[in-house]
């Protein structure tokens, strides 16, 4: 109680009289350290036991009255500046108070900002964590960041907080976040950008597709049927494997979108199963089996059946016909024809009636 009610008479009774504040370091930066000190030059060893107090702006700091003539103060910050001074007194004198001084915290501006990834490198599994951290090499104070995606830089988040880095996470990276990424961060100096970081998302290949196409309706031995596989989704560059009856045909590397192609020349041996796979490094998937059946000459009770077109009016690969050569155009073909979707056949006059005719290809020869 003695102690609070000397500060209220303070005000009118206490002059500078051989009291000095000693701060250190004078010039502080945000977030550095000052210790103040409250010196008596005339005290002697054999005066009285006296208490100390500081302040700032009519503010007592720290525990209040102690017997200690220092104190800590761990982080200085900009709002900490201000007009300080201490104050010494025992029971038996009067309060004897030190000059004001006058403490100007200063801020260091945000340099050098940078944005970094986890996982490093910019690759991302499709689905997996991504974490975009943005950090400064200096600055003080409380410092604003900002992350922005794509070149018209849609801002995706921002953070306040006195910390030299600031992340912002995507849970599950998409094939849309691939994208270029940046961040700003200021502290009132204004912003300063970092530069541009690409993503790519890694995305599995899924179950590709096997197509099977000869360059006439009517195929003899010694034509080449082409055998095309694509996976519809997965990172390229993707490389394909064709396989008949599990034994390796050759293999071919797409860089780009449009899946890869194998050509064999016609013979009675190429009777069997056929199939391929992707592989884009994250996984491999194999396609379904097609079966390639040859049969003896066909009567004309028996019209041959044109090879099926995988997806009607969308092959890729309908190449335009030689000269003698007869190009089926298999989704405006009026006889009776087949269509292949992912490995199951059907006849066009059945289509409505939607009876398959399963994944046997039948190539029949004179």
């Amino acid at each position: 109680m003695l102690p609070r009610l000397l500060l209220l008479i303070c005000a009118p009774l206490c002059e500078p009289a051989g009291l000095l504040l000693i701060v250190s370091p004078s010039h502080p930066t945000e977030g550095s350290p000052v210790t103040l000190t409250c010196k008596m030059p005339s005290l002697r060893s054999s005066d009285a036991q006296f208490q100390f107090c500081f302040f700032r702006d009519a503010r007592a700091l720290g525990p209040g009255w102690s017997s200690s003539p220092k104190l800590q103060i761990a982080n200085m910050w900009k709002e900490d500046s201000g007009s300080y001074w201490c104050e010494a007194q025992t029971i038996a004198s009067k309060v004897l108070r030190s000059w004001r001084s006058q403490i100007n915290v200063h801020r260091v501006p945000v340099a050098d900002v940078s944005l970094e990834t986890q996982p490093p490198g910019g690759q991302v599994m499709e689905g997996d964590r991504l974490v975009l951290i943005c950090s400064v090499a200096m600055g003080t104070g409380n410092i604003t960041f900002l992350w922005y995606k794509g070149a018209i830089g849609l801002n995706l988040q921002t953070k306040t907080q006195r910390s030299l880095t600031a992340e912002y996470e995507i849970p599950a990276a998409r094939e849309n976040d691939a994208e270029q990424y940046y961040c700003v961060a200021e502290n009132g100096y204004g912003p300063r950008p970092s530069g541009l970081v690409s993503i790519t998302v890694r995305i599995p290949v899924s179950r590709p597709i096997l197509m099977l196409k000869a360059p006439r309706a009517q195929a003899v031995v010694g034509d080449v049927l082409k055998l095309h596989c694509e996976a519809l989704r997965g990172s390229h560059p993707i490389l394909y494997w064709f396989y008949h009856e599990d034994v390796i045909l050759g293999s071919s590397s797409a860089p780009s979108g449009g899946g890869a192609s194998f050509n064999i020349s016609l013979t009675a041996e190429h009777s069997g199963n056929y199939s391929c796979e992707a592989n884009n490094g994250l996984g491999a998937q194999r396609s379904e089996e097609v079966t390639l059946n040859f049969t003896g000459r066909r009567s004309t009770r028996d019209p041959l059946r044109s090879l099926p077109s995988p997806v009607p009016q969308e092959f890729p690969y309908l190449n335009s016909p030689t000269p003698g050569q007869l190009q089926p155009t298999y989704e405006n073909e009026p006889r009776e024809q087949s269509v292949a979707v992912h490995g199951r056949q059907q006849h066009s006059s059945e289509q409505k009636a939607q009876k398959p005719w399963g994944h046997i290809w039948r190539i029949r020869f004179p």
